[in-house]
């Protein structure tokens, strides 16, 4: 006697998906959708619902084959909500649940993003030229290897009892903030990532590196120029030594590392040179606390590169 293996009317076998999950009204709903087509939706790329789903169901469980029953759906959603409003909701509500394929290939995006990010804004101090991204992506192997290297010598000496630093007055020193690099992560964009990827090169130099100068144009009325700046406070047992504080043309020539042009247009001086990023603020905050809103600075090139 031959016996017939029912399969159950709601079970449908779906492969190679990439699965959206929403938890509401203390159950969870999944949707099969085609593999990186979910981000492209969400970012607008992909508009068309039909090359999203891999079909227009609503399950419990993808990986089983189990579709939703009705009286879920309208106790989780609402009974007037029409199917297709809820595959939009979980859609854009859900959590993406990511292969490890497809995890490989956003991690390596970002990788690729971040080094390519830092090989812009970086450059060789004394030929001012940029790297390649290859020169940067082993440079920061480099720290990532040391890092790992590090955490691991920590933890094998972590049975000793820590004692801080003390200086002759037997005061606890604070430590200072290294900059470390232990790779790229898929949770933190590439724009902040790369920061703390060039704060760890610039900090530890497995290669030489600098941040790429900025180039910008600042102008000033010709009579704010020649006003003297104001002295700091001079610290007690100076003597009599003070330093002079110049004028304010003296001060913001003192920001500028490599003045390009420099010119008087009929009652307005502007000057076209190269600074430091970490002169910027202070050079901007000085324009705007010393010359009254008659002095601006204006940003040409983020970041001047030389290339090969």
């Amino acid at each position: 006697m031959s016996r017939q293996i029912n399969q159950p009317s709601n079970q449908i076998k779906l492969t190679n998906v990439s699965l959206v999950r929403l938890k509401k009204g203390k159950k969870r709903f999944e949707i099969a959708c085609y593999k990186n087509k979910v981000l492209e939706w969400r970012q607008g790329i992909e508009t068309d619902l039909d090359e999203v789903l891999q079909i227009p169901n609503v399950f419990l469980n993808v990986s089983k084959g189990q579709t939703a029953p009705k009286e879920d759906l309208a106790k989780a959603f609402g009974k007037d909500k029409p199917v297709d409003d809820i595959i939009l909701e979980i859609l854009n509500k859900g959590e993406i649940q990511v292969g490890e394929k497809e995890r490989a290939a956003q991690l390596e995006r970002v990788h690729n993003e971040v080094v390519s990010i830092v090989a812009s804004k970086l450059v060789d101090p004394r030929t001012k030229r940029v790297y390649t991204t290859g020169m940067i992506d082993k440079a920061l192997d480099m720290l990532s290897s040391q890092a790992h290297q590090g955490q691991g010598d920590k933890s094998a000496a972590g049975s000793g009892a820590g004692t801080p630093a003390t200086g002759e007055d037997a005061e606890a020193k604070p430590r200072t903030k290294e900059h470390t690099w232990t790779g790229v992560v898929t949770t933190k964009s590439a724009k902040s990532q790369a920061l703390d990827a060039m704060k760890a090169l610039i900090s530890s130099q497995p290669i030489p590196v600098s941040r790429a100068r900025m180039r910008l144009r600042i102008t000033c009325t010709t009579n704010v120029l020649k006003q003297a700046v104001k002295a700091p406070k001079a610290a007690e047992g100076d003597g009599d030594q003070k330093a002079a504080p110049g004028t304010v043309k003296d001060k913001i020539l003192s920001y500028i590392e490599q003045v390009e042009t420099q010119d008087v247009l009929g009652s307005e001086w502007e000057v076209v040179g190269f600074v430091e990023p970490g002169a910027f603020k202070p050079l901007s905050d000085f324009l705007g606390n010393e010359t009254r809103g008659q002095g601006r600075v204006e940003v040409l090139d983020m970041a001047v590169t030389h290339e090969d």
